[in-house]
């Protein structure tokens, strides 16, 4: 862990109702800070804006609030960080954006979702996303021209074959294969927004987080970020990926489209928030 004073996150996004699987990841988020004496921050990740609505930004502050969660910096309280909404920070996005097209770490890429779809033929095994096939990654390393923030997508160049490691604090030693286990991925969408990668990198870095506590599904996501902070020249916080929660009648983990499961669904049935935490562990 590092030395300097604990700065722990929950980041939701508005893009449905928070259910109890993220109230468990967001509660051992604040748990760890609150035993660490230190400091948790909301921040709201609100870049996908076909998704994200006003209404589920108002709700999950509320939701949050009526759960338990107390945060010392965030969208309703401030703090020296802010702004602690995605989509208002888009100048440091562009600088770092141009900082990795200057190191030679990204490059412009033409092709849709569906051509790497296509050209892949099926999804990596464990993979959320299909490896890409380099149709537009030059062959040599070194910075590109720009061509603008928008029609086309920026990838970062992975470091093929390169073995990589990290030890993440709820699962032990963690490796990856760069180019086997993931390949090129997007740090800039075509439609001018910047991709999960760079952002969650960004903000991180920027507020002086000193661990990452997330679900378990993103633990691949980590090696992708590592690679983003070794090339920025910045230190990479701790990271801790808890366990995902499931629906006990599916044994499927929980999404947003569990409605019933919804902080605010279980709210109105009368569920109180003391009682729904029992029996919970890190």
């Amino acid at each position: 862990m590092p030395t300097s004073p604990y700065r722990g996150r929950i980041a939701p996004s508005p893009t449905g109702f928070l259910h109890l699987g993220h109230a468990r990841t967001f509660w051992i988020a604040q748990e760890r800070a609150r035993q660490a004496g230190g400091t948790l921050i909301l921040r709201v990740e609100d870049l996908d804006t076909a998704r994200c609505k006003p209404e589920f930004t108002a709700a999950l502050q509320e939701d949050l609030r009526w759960f338990g969660f107390q945060w010392a910096e965030g969208p309703d309280c401030g703090g020296p960080h802010g702004p602690y909404v995605q989509s208002a920070r888009t100048p440091l996005y562009l600088e770092l954006l141009e900082r990795l097209r200057v190191g030679g770490f990204v490059y412009p890429c033409r092709c849709s979702r569906r051509d790497v779809q296509l050209a892949a033929g099926a999804p990596h095994p464990g993979e959320e996303e299909p490896l890409y096939p380099g149709t537009c990654r030059p062959k040599a390393a070194g910075a590109i021209a720009p061509e603008g923030l928008t029609g086309v997508h920026w990838r970062f160049r992975v470091p093929q074959g390169e073995r990589l490691f990290f030890t993440d604090g709820a699962r032990g030693p963690q490796t990856a294969l760069a180019g086997s286990d993931f390949g090129d991925f997007v740090v800039w969408r075509r439609d001018g927004v910047p991709a999960y990668q760079l952002a969650v990198v960004a903000d991180d870095m920027a507020m002086g987080i000193t661990e990452v506590v997330r679900g378990a599904d993103l633990l691949l996501s980590t090696f992708r970020q590592l690679l983003i902070y070794r090339a920025l020249g910045f230190t990479p916080p701790a990271f801790y990926h808890a366990p995902l929660l499931c629906d006990p009648a599916t044994g499927l983990r929980l999404a947003k489209r569990h409605a019933a499961l919804s902080l605010r669904q279980l709210r109105a049935g009368g569920a109180m928030p003391g009682v729904l935490r029992r029996g919970w562990a890190n």
